[in-house]
């Protein structure tokens, strides 16, 4: 039986379920890294202006390095659409494994930002002149959040 978007709604019916498991996952991956890239980037460089992706410099760089760092979410999240659509061309796509993938990809990037371009790097903060521990907190517990489920997600999907 298929949905609407022609994926099989059951995957144990699905005959390409193993053979593009981990296509279906990194692609959530990527897309997921992607997102949450895309996410950072315009909401907290450009609406909220709390930082760029580098601050330890000008302005205008700080400006540049937050193109750069659009144009890196910008190309993850086109590169997985591409993936995605093949996997759907194949009949292969499983979207339990794919949200799996993206809630994990989007994790890792966010843990990744708060603890080594934060905290090890000192790329940027979060936000600067307030108490940032709350802002961290929030940040990596949500990022592990985001792992945790995106992990529980794959290992159930395992094949």
């Amino acid at each position: 039986m298929t949905n609407s978007i022609g994926t099989s709604a059951d995957n144990n019916q699905n005959p390409h379920k193993k053979e593009y498991a981990k296509q279906n996952m990194w692609t959530g991956i990527l897309f997921g890294l992607g997102i949450v890239a895309f996410i950072d980037e315009v909401v907290f460089h450009q609406l909220l202006h709390w930082h760029h992706f580098y601050d330890k410099s000008t302005t205008d760089i700080g400006l540049v390095s937050d193109g750069l760092f659009h144009a890196f979410s910008f190309i993850a999240t086109i590169g997985a659409s591409f993936l995605l659509a093949d996997l759907h061309r194949r009949h292969a796509f499983w979207l339990k494994r794919w949200i799996g993938g993206i809630l994990l990809g989007a994790g890792v990037f966010q843990l990744y930002d708060g603890i080594i371009q934060h905290k090890w790097m000192g790329l940027h903060q979060i936000r600067y002149d307030v108490n940032i521990l709350p802002y961290d907190l929030v940040w990596n517990v949500l990022a592990a959040i985001m792992i945790l489920i995106g992990a529980v997600f794959i290992y159930r999907t395992k094949s």
